[in-house]
């Protein structure tokens, strides 16, 4: 049976090689466009099944190298072993043809030739990304017999968290919800824990941190981490601030003598900060008073008399306030 000039069969991939011949000739005189026929041929003389896999069981035949792993925004080097049978060599990745020989095909900067000698054809891929993972086929024609070996390209990229909670204030007793999203290739383990002395290991191996009731001891930071071995972990806080009202500490009475210095001191915990007032009796203390200085502090409040009187003995009433409730304590200056 007779065929055209365009075409051939898996019979007679030799009469492949004549075909192209002529049109690239035929394209050199000027019949057709030069780079459409050698690529039109390289599509039948390398992706047709004309071109038989090369396994690694063939001996004698080029092959190109194993699977190829690396990191995102690193290069990638593409080795194909051949010897001095071959006469035509093509890269391409999937059905786009990137070298044939010394001649670039791919529009793209990235890649470029580093090899084409007897023994060796090899191209590198720089600053590699995601989208250029996948089967890349070195095509080789060695006695009219076209031959493909095939490399997969991996591209790893490294942890990076995309989205976490932001810092937050809670009343004491409520739940709380903290997450922490990250990305990578492989996919990265997320781990969250609670930094304090007392903490120890993870709270959560969990994109999401669940504490429910959560009291003043638990207030602090938490770290999220995402790591998934391909560079460092990607470690991000999230800053926890548990309100609560007041409680005053311990206080203590005070003896001084006559005409001496006296100082009342009253120490309480709260979250937000709590506001302090003295009162005698039903009087407020202020700094108006004579001889009388009242200093507030974040944690404490202190009064001070500079020359104690026979009026100034007597009980104190301590009132620490904040929006969250208020407590009060007494304390007695004596003799």
């Amino acid at each position: 049976m007779r065929r055209g000039p365009g075409t051939c069969s898996r019979e007679s991939p030799g009469d492949c090689v004549c075909v192209c011949q002529c049109l690239v000739v035929g394209g050199r005189m000027g019949i057709a466009p030069w780079r459409w026929l050698l690529a039109l041929c390289l599509r039948l003389l390398f992706l047709v099944p004309a071109g038989v896999p090369v396994r690694s069981g063939d001996p004698g035949f080029p092959k190109a190298m194993d699977n190829v792993t690396v990191r995102q925004g690193d290069s990638a080097i593409l080795r194909c072993t051949v010897d001095n049978r071959v006469t035509r060599v093509a890269w391409l990745n999937r059905s786009t043809i990137l070298y044939t020989g010394n001649d670039k095909w791919s529009i793209d900067p990235r890649v470029i030739l580093v090899a084409n000698t007897k023994s060796q054809y090899s191209i590198e891929i720089q600053n590699v990304d995601i989208y250029d993972e996948g089967p890349y086929t070195c095509s080789v024609q060695t006695d009219h017999h076209p031959k493909t070996s095939r490399v997969h390209l991996i591209v790893q990229v490294p942890p990076r968290i995309v989205e976490i909670s932001s810092n937050i204030a809670v009343n004491e007793g409520n739940n709380v919800s903290l997450s922490c999203i990250a990305t990578g290739r492989p996919e990265p383990v997320v781990n969250w824990r609670y930094l304090s002395p007392k903490a120890h290991g993870f709270m959560s191996e969990d994109e999401y941190l669940e504490i429910t009731g959560i009291t003043r001891e638990q207030s602090g930071l938490y770290e999220c981490s995402a790591a998934n071995d391909v560079s460092s972990p990607d470690v991000r806080r999230v800053k926890v601030t548990v309100n609560y009202p007041p409680y005053i500490l311990e206080t203590r009475n005070i003896g001084v003598p006559l005409g001496h210095q006296g100082i009342l001191q009253c120490d309480a915990l709260a979250v937000p900060a709590a506001d302090f007032f003295w009162y005698k009796e039903d009087k407020r203390l202020t700094d108006s008073r004579k001889g009388v200085k009242v200093e507030n502090r974040e944690t404490f409040s202190r009064v001070t008399f500079f020359n104690v009187s026979e009026q100034d003995y007597g009980n104190y009433t301590c009132v620490a306030m904040n929006r969250l409730g208020h407590s009060n304590a007494s304390v007695i200056l004596f003799v």
